[in-house]
């Protein structure tokens, strides 16, 4: 019988199957050349050029694991996080355990704040490497972020059990202790970091640490921190606004009020410091003062601070038909703010219509009957 196949057309010879494997290795070379160039040039900022490296290697081979993780690093670099995400995880369509993919991946669900995905995937990273510090770390924050006080301590705890002053994990349990108000533990860790590096320590841990020192109301020491951090920075925002509150705290408004125009030499139009400084000249009897500080602040925006401010100066001055009347505005606006009630009793206590003052007192118990400021300061009239 006759044999009616064509060997040539059904069955490669030899020499074709050694065409494939040369063409194939000439491939991965190649690969690998424009792998390369591309993580260079992104290391060099180069985008577009690294963009047509990944490009090129996708038209070679369009699952490739190192190019999609190329391109999905791009975009990451340029905060286009969505964009980023599409290519990690077509990625990990192909290759499920690729770290690079899932740790890109994460870092772009943590920066647009969606902290649980973000977990998810770190977790999933630490099945292959559950001995990364910095993956760790990351997680600690997330849980951090999403106010998990228990988890986010026990990871940086350990990442301190494998590296003993581990900078992030010191810096992680720092901020989360001062979150949830444990202010001398905060203070604690921030210390540790402080120690080892006094003299170039980061500006940050310093104001960190004086901030603790002003929660704690041991504001000579927090002095100390803030006037170390001005030393680096004479103009940081920070480390005036605490120097300011630590010297008010102190009782001396003179010095904070030095601090308060330092912040406004750089900032003019900033409401909060401006209240803050009328505050200042309104405690030291500088009426004049704290008027023009007052008004800067209300011609910005409407602030109750200030207006509180210009009405505890008419109280003061003895203008108490006019600080009625600015009391009275206020209570329209913040029905349930105590201390205005308090204020606008004793203007009708200084105008001898303690009646009124006894009324306005009761009615307010009516609504907010366990307010014990209002109820001494009502004893106190009644008698």
């Amino acid at each position: 019988m006759e044999n009616n196949f064509s060997t040539s057309a059904e069955f490669p010879e030899p020499q074709d199957f050694e065409l494939a494997s040369e063409n194939i290795s000439d491939a991965n070379d190649q690969i690998t050349e424009l792998s390369k160039k591309g993580y260079q040039l992104l290391k060099e900022n180069d985008i577009e050029g690294a963009r047509d490296a990944f490009d090129s290697i996708l038209s070679i081979e369009d699952n490739n694991n190192y190019a999609l993780v190329g391109l999905g690093d791009i975009a990451r670099k340029q905060e286009d996080f969505n964009i980023a995400i599409s290519y990690y995880n077509k990625c990990l369509s192909y290759y499920p355990s690729n770290n690079y993919a899932l740790f890109g991946l994460a870092d772009c669900y943590k920066a647009l704040n969606q902290f649980s995905k973000a977990i998810d995937i770190w977790q999933q990273y630490l099945i292959h490497d559950d001995k990364n510090i910095t993956v760790i770390t990351r997680v600690a924050d997330a849980y951090r972020k999403t106010r998990d006080f228990k988890k986010s301590k026990e990871l940086y705890l350990k990442v301190l059990d494998m590296e003993k002053d581990n900078p992030y994990a010191l810096i992680g349990l720092g901020h989360l202790s001062y979150d949830f108000k444990e202010y001398k533990d905060a203070l604690y860790y921030w210390t540790r970091i402080y120690d080892l590096n006094q003299e170039n320590s980061d500006i940050r841990v310093l104001t960190a640490m004086g901030n603790c020192h002003r929660k704690l109301k041991t504001f000579e020491k927090g002095t100390y921190y803030f006037e170390k951090a001005l030393n680096r920075d004479p103009r940081n925002f920070y480390a005036l606004f605490g120097l300011a509150d630590c010297y008010r705290g102190m009782g001396m408004q003179s010095k904070s009020i030095e601090y308060w125009n330092k912040i406004l030499d750089i900032d003019p139009r900033n409401k909060v410091i401006l209240t803050r400084a009328g505050d200042a000249y309104r405690t030291i009897g500088n009426y004049d003062e704290a008027v023009k500080y007052y008004n800067k602040a209300l011609e910005i925006d409407f602030d109750i601070y200030a207006a509180i401010g210009l009405a505890l100066i008419c109280k003061g001055q003895g203008k108490n038909e006019e600080a009625v009347m600015r009391f009275k505005t206020l209570i329209q606006n913040d029905p349930r703010n105590s201390r205005l009630y308090v204020d606008l009793a004793e203007c009708y206590v200084q105008m001898g219509n303690t009646e009124e003052a006894i009324n306005l007192l009761e009615n307010f118990l009516r609504n907010d009957g366990k307010n014990m400021q209002i109820k001494n300061i009502l004893e106190r009239i009644k008698r």
